[in-house]
């Protein structure tokens, strides 16, 4: 009895009765709990003053932003991946690369605000809310996605976020619309607009410019400049390639798209500027995608395969913010591999379901047309077939 006794009070004191042995390791160290870091002065345009150029970064907060970007890259790999097995079919845009992006802007802005983008839409439907089990899910068209796997990858809703856009621009005049019904309703609310390099060139973009000036918006149009539109560079693209300044009598604002900390303090900027009252506002997000522009670009055809490992050396949002905070003691390396494994298996997890869950039947092809509306036969492919629609 005495030996069990005894044992038993060493196991307590060795913590093998209380934690695993990582959790003992990660929580004897001593972390700090903010630092303050210089980030990147930002290229302005029309504004005498622009966002900080220092900023403080939580411990929470960044192990929350770590696994975020962690989450939306290894969710977008396993896409790749299903892709390549056939169960995601069609047009996949993956956005890996462009993680502090996405990340970057939810930080800056309050849940109540709103956003709309193009087809490049997996890592903000994650970030507005979705789970990463309804994303797949929705890439492999089955009934527990997100659109109840109707929408596909460009088409992705979620609480104040509009999609996923398949119209190249066409987003743009969507979001200015968005900003017109927050300044109709008074809520001090924005929308954040965004649009690719590509996609800049479109004359509905400058009209939407045009309309949120004219009207004095809260809108922040937003240009993820990755450096190629498809498989076209910007140079032979644009007469113009300073995105930040293509608003002519819009303000505007260039940022270090990569480090997810200048993201989160330009938006926070670009946010109270239209808030204030002052109309919108324009940024530019220099980022990189390492995938082709979609599943059927292998993305080295017009880049070198040199190009994608110089920058994933150099620049990449996540190794960035990791050396961040392991420099400055807000976390450890183990504690970040961790969370790495913690995020591999919620991803395996959601490809499981989203690779076993059911088709949606064919009776549903008409469901939910209209948001409130009493149900209504559709005609089908001839006069013979119908469909009910229930909203």
């Amino acid at each position: 009895m005495k030996k069990m006794l005894t044992a038993a009070v060493s196991r307590v004191l060795s913590g093998v009765t209380q934690k695993p042995a990582s959790r003992v390791l990660a929580a004897s160290c001593k972390y700090s709990n903010n630092a303050t870091f210089e980030i990147k002065k930002c290229d302005l345009y029309r504004l005498e003053e622009g966002p900080p150029v220092t900023t403080v970064l939580t411990r929470e907060d960044g192990l929350k932003y770590y696994k975020m970007m962690q989450t939306v890259r290894r969710m977008e790999l396993k896409a790749d991946q299903l892709y390549k097995q056939k169960f995601i079919r069609g047009f996949c845009h993956l956005c890996d690369g462009q993680e502090a992006c996405c990340v970057g802007l939810e930080a800056g802005i309050n849940p109540t605000d709103h956003v709309i983008t193009s087809y490049r839409a997996h890592g903000f439907s994650y970030t507005r809310g979705l789970t990463v089990r309804s994303i797949l899910a929705e890439l492999t068209g089955r009934r527990g996605g997100c659109a109840k796997g109707k929408g596909g990858s460009m088409h992705m809703y979620a609480k104040n976020f509009y999609g996923g856009n398949g119209i190249v621009g066409a987003q743009g005049p969507l979001g200015a619309g968005v900003a017109l019904a927050c300044k109709y309703e008074g809520n001090n609310e924005v929308c954040l607009t965004l649009y690719g390099d590509g996609a800049a060139n479109q004359g509905q973009i400058s009209e939407a410019y045009n309309m949120a000036a004219l009207w004095n918006l809260p809108c922040i149009f937003i240009c993820e400049n990755n450096r190629y539109g498809m498989g076209t560079s910007l140079e032979r693209a644009a007469a113009n390639t300073d995105y930040y300044k293509r608003g002519n009598f819009i303000p505007g604002l260039r940022v270090d798209g990569m480090d997810i900390l200048c993201v989160r303090e330009a938006t926070k900027f670009a946010a109270d500027y239209c808030r204030s009252g002052k109309g919108p506002i324009l940024m530019e997000l220099l980022t990189y995608r390492y995938h082709g522009h979609s599943m059927s670009d292998p993305g080295i055809s017009y880049r070198t395969r040199e190009e994608i490992q110089s920058v994933r050396s150099k620049s990449d949002p996540i190794m960035l913010l990791k050396d961040k905070m392991v420099n400055n003691k807000l976390a450890s390396v183990e504690e970040l591999k961790e969370i790495d494994v913690e995020v591999r298996k919620e991803i395996d997890d959601a490809a499981q379901f989203a690779m076993t869950d059911p088709e949606p039947p064919l009776e549903e092809l008409g469901h939910h047309i209209y948001s409130s509306n009493p149900p209504f036969d559709i005609r089908g492919a001839n006069q013979w077939i119908k469909f009910r629609s229930i909203s």
